[in-house]
């Protein structure tokens, strides 16, 4: 707005100036032909006054051909016959219009002049007419003021409706933008709300419901299934294990009892993984937790204890208590998944802390090893679901890449979270949960 009304008021000051121009420059041309017209009707009657031109003409003067002030309709003819005396038109015209700056002599403004040149018996004569251009001055004073006074305000108005009613249009934009920054892999049952009408932003909402719809049924086809393949996994992958425990109570060939071995490691690690993915699918199904109070210090020292024969044993710092709300056995397992991930890569301490934050009013399970540590950008890379990092591809340690991603979504059943956090030698895992209200 701002740039058209520059362009239109520039462009409106210059066609009004040039008009009003062209306008008195005609006026005062047609005053000067009318006075020499009748110079050459009454030829001897010149005299010092003329009569008042008329069309908005300020005055007429009548210069003989050496430049001599002969009739005026104004005083001191003198003076302006000396401002104009080198005013004349060009060889071959009989009339010139020029533009004169504003001068004592002349005029107390900027005047438009016109001369024409008219014969006489006494010699050729020469008929200056003049018109103070005070009413163009008026004019684009006026204009400039109404464009720099009017023009903002024009913007302001303007730029308030557009506001109002584009944000007004793009209102149901913003809700669905809303709604779907709320949908979450454990929220796909949310749905936009979709405006009346058939317009642009109804089919919009309609279409963006369908693509969610489509999507959770995907999503809970493939949680089906896996869940569904964990769970008939078990039974086969079970009866394999004791086979093969069985087969090595009979005391086989050491060649047979080496691939034996092998074999009952194997589906071992295949049975481990067949529970974690269980696990993942029923906490994927978002089933609530059964909450009890629960006293994480205890926890802690119950899964340190029974651990102090490990290769790196855990050593403890908590208060006592720090009691949440969360289901036992899910806690249990999340604490066991933090405690194995960092006893496989310490060096030579694993240290489990659990304090309360009054401050946010969460409890916190920390557990840090002297390990390599994590990267600050596999910080959440780690969590993902069968992910490992670079230093972790060998699988004879026993990892599965479901362990972390298990405890951060028991975490989040609980209404917590789980983090790397910052530490200046190996790993730091923080997990926060709210404190027990009792």
């Amino acid at each position: 707005m701002v740039v058209a009304l520059s362009i239109g008021g520039g462009w409106l000051y210059v066609a009004l100036r040039g008009n009003l121009m062209d306008s008195a420059a005609a006026r005062t041309e047609l005053a000067a032909r009318q006075a020499a017209a009748d110079i050459v009707a009454k030829p001897g009657h010149l005299h010092g006054d003329l009569p008042e031109p008329a069309g908005g003409v300020d005055a007429l003067l009548v210069l003989d051909d050496e430049g001599r002030p002969l009739a005026s309709t104004a005083p001191r003819p003198a003076a302006r016959a000396a401002a104009l005396a080198d005013f004349r038109p060009e060889p071959g015209t009989d009339s010139a219009v020029r533009d004169f700056t504003a001068a004592p002599a002349l005029a107390a403004h900027t005047s438009v002049i016109a001369v024409v040149r008219t014969p006489s018996p006494e010699g050729e004569r020469y008929v200056y007419a003049l018109t103070v251009l005070d009413a163009v001055s008026d004019a684009e004073r006026a204009l400039g003021v109404t464009v720099l006074v009017g023009g903002p305000l024009v913007v302001l108005l303007t730029g308030l409706i557009a506001w109002a009613v584009t944000g007004a249009a793009l209102r149901p934009v913003e809700v669905i933008r809303r709604e779907l920054a709320a949908v979450t892999a454990d929220r796909l049952g949310r749905r936009v709300p979709a405006p009346g009408g058939q317009d642009e932003m109804t089919r919009l909402a309609r279409t963006v419901n369908d693509t969610l719809e489509r999507l959770e049924r995907s999503v809970t086809r493939q949680r089906q299934f896996v869940a569904d393949a964990s769970h008939e996994l078990r039974n086969p992958i079970a009866a394999a294990r004791a086979e093969l425990e069985l087969a090595l109570l009979k005391e086989p060939p050491p060649e047979t009892a080496a691939s034996l071995g092998q074999a009952l490691d194997s589906t071992v690690r295949l049975e481990r993984i067949a529970a974690d993915l269980l696990l993942l699918a029923r906490l994927d199904a978002q089933q609530p937790p059964t909450l009890h109070l629960v006293d994480l210090s205890l926890l802690a020292a119950e899964k340190t204890a029974r651990r102090r024969s490990a290769r790196v044993p855990p050593t403890l710092d908590a208060d006592d208590p720090v009691l949440v709300r969360a289901d036992p056995g899910q806690l249990e397992r999340l604490l066991a998944n933090l405690l194995d991930n960092a006893q496989r890569f310490a060096d030579s301490e694993v240290r489990v802390t659990a304090t309360t934050d009054p401050a946010t009013g969460t409890a916190v399970l920390e557990v840090a090893d002297d390990g390599p540590g994590i990267p600050p950008e596999a910080a959440e890379k780690v969590f993902d679901r069968f992910a490992r990092l670079e230093a972790d591809r060998n699988r004879a340690s026993g990892g599965t890449g479901l362990g972390l991603a298990i405890a951060r979504e028991i975490a989040r059943a609980h209404g917590g979270t789980l983090r790397v956090e910052p530490s200046p030698r190996g790993a730091r895992l923080v997990l926060r949960l709210p404190l027990a209200r009792t």
